[in-house]
């Protein structure tokens, strides 16, 4: 070990990691010293990092801004005032306690919650968290045993004569799928995009703070099999300027008091996209350096200047927040036990505005992704960013808490999208390749007490995203704090082939696939294998489609129920069968994306391509009362509801 690399360490950065194949890997000097200067720590030369470590020791001494701990349980107390004997503890509700410490140790606390603690001159916020997440039979008890939902993606919803399906469909949708028995219906993220924006990529944010202001309302016009986004965008923003235009004094005095209401978080949001579209660029790091930090005068007199604006982009957030709470409201008063499943996006553009407003608590300079892998072997960077370590701590998880109750204020669950970033990201120095990364640890237990914390606040059941290769340490702490984890028909196998329905864990969500994976059809009549020819992805097909063959065989032996094997160009048995199979296994939710309860060939998002694929295009062919009445549909309906286990 060398000083740079002990400056590692403690800071987070992962020299030695394994690889998908257990393989040691070493990460280079060169890579972590750049690294390690855009995470605050100074490293290009010796002297540079004796400085960088001294001051880290320094900072280490100090008293932290948060300690967390387990209700009920003892907490460790920092070195740096473990030869205390008392503090005062100031409870959430206001009510104060003087606590006696004991080698260095504090006593048990029994509320739950986001307390302050004073111990001499220190001041510092207490985490006080439950033992776990709410699971599903903690919201339900009646219905727990027998949970299933849809995941739907609500653009593609055809409910009215609209360009787009919008909250105003997810509502029709919600209301008829309750009526049916569904207790979730998982969507994507609904994020804030990047302003001017005229595609759809809803896992690249500008902000996951606030709504996409264009699912409030879809523009008349109705689109064929496929969505054009950019006129569709174009349209609704125009139609939202002139609803904004005939607002009475009333509805803007409601406007602006529902505004001062959200607080600044949101004032800075609007101001943002009023900047992006006065200077011409929706990336923060291209305007005039004055216009760089939201304190600027620049800005604040950009501010003053145009209220109008500002107002109008407020008033975008207004409509969609008032559409989506409409949506929840409706599934618990028909009856769903979850309701709506938010997704939470790993992180956002890092020239959007969250990226702008919270510079201190975000990853500059770096960029995150995933290390080459067998199905990416030159890594992946996904040209996004997200909080840093060290700003969660410094904030006491301000931001991320923020984060979580604006992906719960109108849900009954989160899924959170690489929850392997809950312990750990790949970190990319801008303009280097992927594979030039490094994993970058997060304070892990101090983010799952947060997230258990927070889903109790909102009853909601959080979903972690855990496919793909785990970090170490991670899938016991995080069953333990009661996160389900994803369990995808395709994914579920061991050395004897597809998993038996009753292999499949108790607290997970069984699903036969996600927006990134083939449909049953799809993948049974190797439609996907197809798309990767014609785009020239991979590169053996012939040798693809031999081992489908294989797996078509191994997936009906476990499906099948002994029945005769379906030809390659009729998936409607197997899909019947697959639904039937997941619904079947002891997950506390079984989850069925809408295009294979449909038997579609399509899957909505091809991973690793822009414009190649149609990408969060494709709309329905009906309204979806239609569709679930079709005969094939209904049946697969009916064997979801009989299958699940009592």
């Amino acid at each position: 070990m060398t000083p740079l690399h002990d400056l590692a360490d403690a800071v987070g950065v992962v020299r030695v990691w394994e690889d998908a194949q257990s393989r040691p890997q070493t990460v280079a000097d060169a890579v972590l010293r750049t690294i390690l200067t855009a995470l605050g720590f100074p490293a290009a030369d010796d002297s540079e990092v004796a400085a960088s470590l001294a001051r880290l020791a320094a900072e280490q001494a100090q008293v932290p801004t948060y300690l967390a701990g387990d209700v009920g349980e003892p907490l460790p107390l920092p070195h740096s005032i473990a030869d205390e004997t008392t503090a005062i503890l100031s409870l959430e509700d206001g009510r104060e306690r003087h606590l006696t410490i004991a080698s260095g140790m504090l006593p048990a606390i029994a509320e739950t919650g986001y307390h302050r603690l004073r111990i001499a001159d220190a001041e510092l916020a207490l985490i006080i968290a439950p033992p776990r997440c709410l699971l599903p039979t903690d919201l339900s008890a009646a219905a727990a045993s027998r949970m299933w939902g849809i995941a739907i993606q609500l653009p593609s919803l055809r409910e009215r004569a609209t360009a787009y399906g919008d909250f105003a469909d997810l509502r029709h949708a919600v209301t008829l799928l309750a009526g049916q028995g569904a207790d979730a219906i998982a969507i994507s993220p609904v994020h804030s995009p990047p302003p001017g924006q005229r595609a759809f990529y809803p896992y690249s944010p500008s902000s996951r703070l606030f709504l996409n202001p264009a699912l409030a309302q879809a523009p008349g016009g109705e689109s064929e099999a496929l969505i054009e986004w950019s006129s569709a965008l174009a349209a609704q923003t125009q139609g939202q300027r002139q609803a904004f235009a005939r607002l009475t004094e009333t509805d803007r005095a409601q406007l602006e008091q529902w505004a001062v209401g959200k607080g600044d978080h949101l004032t800075r949001h609007a101001l943002f996209d009023a900047l992006a579209l006065h200077l011409g660029s929706a990336d923060w790091r291209s305007w005039p350096q004055d216009y760089r930090s939201p304190d600027g005068v620049p800005v604040q007199q950009f501010a003053r200047e145009h209220p109008e604006e500002i107002a109008f982009h407020l008033f975008g957030q207004w409509q969609a927040e008032q559409a989506l709470g409409t949506v929840q409201s409706d599934a618990k008063r028909g009856g769903m036990a979850i309701g709506l499943i938010a997704d939470l996006a790993v992180g956002v553009d890092p020239g959007g505005s969250d990226a702008w407003s919270m510079q201190d608590a975000m990853l500059t300079g770096l960029t995150i992704g995933a290390p080459p892998d067998p199905l990416g072997p030159d890594g992946q960077n996904w040209a996004l960013t997200s909080f840093s370590p060290q700003g969660l701590r410094r904030t006491a998880f301000a931001p991320f808490i923020a984060m979580l109750r604006a992906a719960l204020r109108h849900a009954g669950g989160v899924r959170i999208d690489h929850a392997f970033g809950l312990s750990r990201l790949w970190v990319v120095p801008q303009g280097a390749s992927a594979s030039d990364g490094a994993y970058l640890r997060y304070p892990f237990a101090d983010l799952l007490r947060v997230i258990a914390l927070e889903s109790h606040r909102a009853g909601a059941v959080i979903v972690g995203e855990d496919l793909g290769t785990r970090p170490p340490g991670f899938v016991s702490p995080v069953a333990s704090k009661g996160i389900l984890g994803m369990r995808v028909l395709w994914f579920e196998r061991d050395e004897d082939g597809f998993r038996a329905a009753d292999a499949f864990p108790a607290q997970s969500v069984g699903m036969t696939g996600t927006h990134d994976t083939a449909t049953i059809a799809g993948w049974w009549t190797g439609n996907d294998i197809q798309w990767n020819r014609r785009l020239q992805r991979g590169g053996d097909w012939q040798t693809e489609e031999t081992n489908r063959m294989a797996d078509r065989s191994a997936l009906w032996s476990v499906i099948g129920d002994d029945k005769p094997q379906p030809a390659i160009d009729d998936p409607a048995p197997v899909v019947d069968a697959a639904v039937a199979h997941l619904a079947s296994t002891p997950t506390a939710l079984a989850i069925i994306p809408l295009e294979d309860l449909l038997g579609l060939e399509e899957q909505p998002n091809l991973p690793g391509t822009i414009d190649q694929h149609p990408n969060w295009r494709r709309r329905l062919s009906a309204p979806l009362a239609d569709l679930l009445a079709d005969p094939s549909t209904a049946r697969r309906v009916a064997s979801l509801i009989a299958a699940r286990p009592a």
